[in-house]
């Protein structure tokens, strides 16, 4: 595996416990908070793993708009990148998990390679920005299911893309 960052923006720590989880399963060391990042930061890794919260009508997690603008100076070109953006189904089922759409854009407008696209059809929610083609964009967690079934799903994610890496 080429060198890889696992990037996350948290405000309650839901998105940066799930960082580390997804970093045990591939076994990445570097997991970083956006809100602390240059753009000097990216320059040794190959490999991106990016993830948000969603926040209001389906935003980012406050510290990425900042963090948007750092990956927009950014050559994606060479990188692989994946995604994974934490919702809740329950309380917003129209915007589900749709902060993880900031970064798809910005990311695929750098020429990124983009890797970990999850069936969308395996989650209980009424729309999502994130939703391109009946796939979400990365890997979209649900913090309204139980602790056991997102594991689950980050085991399946973590499996799916750490030959990609």
């Amino acid at each position: 595996m080429k060198n890889t960052l696992i990037v996350f923006g948290s405000t309650t720590g839901n998105c940066e416990d799930y960082a580390h989880r997804i970093a045990k399963q591939l076994g990445v060391a570097d997991v970083k908070n956006i809100a602390d990042m240059t753009a000097a930061d990216f320059d040794n890794y190959d490999n991106l793993i990016l993830g948000t919260s969603t926040w209001g009508a389906g935003d980012v997690q406050d510290d990425w708009y900042s963090g948007i603008e750092l990956l927009k100076k950014l050559d994606m070109s060479n990188r692989t990148v994946a995604l994974f953006g934490c919702g809740e189904s329950g309380s917003f089922p129209d915007t589900f998990c749709g902060g993880m759409s900031a970064l798809y854009e910005a990311v695929a407008e750098q020429g990124a390679h983009l890797i970990g696209q999850v069936d969308a059809s395996t989650y209980d929610y009424a729309d999502s920005a994130s939703v391109v083609d009946g796939k979400f964009v990365g890997l979209a967690i649900d913090i309204d299911e139980d602790d056991d079934k997102i594991n689950d799903r980050i085991a399946q994610w973590t499996g799916q893309i750490a030959s990609l890496l």
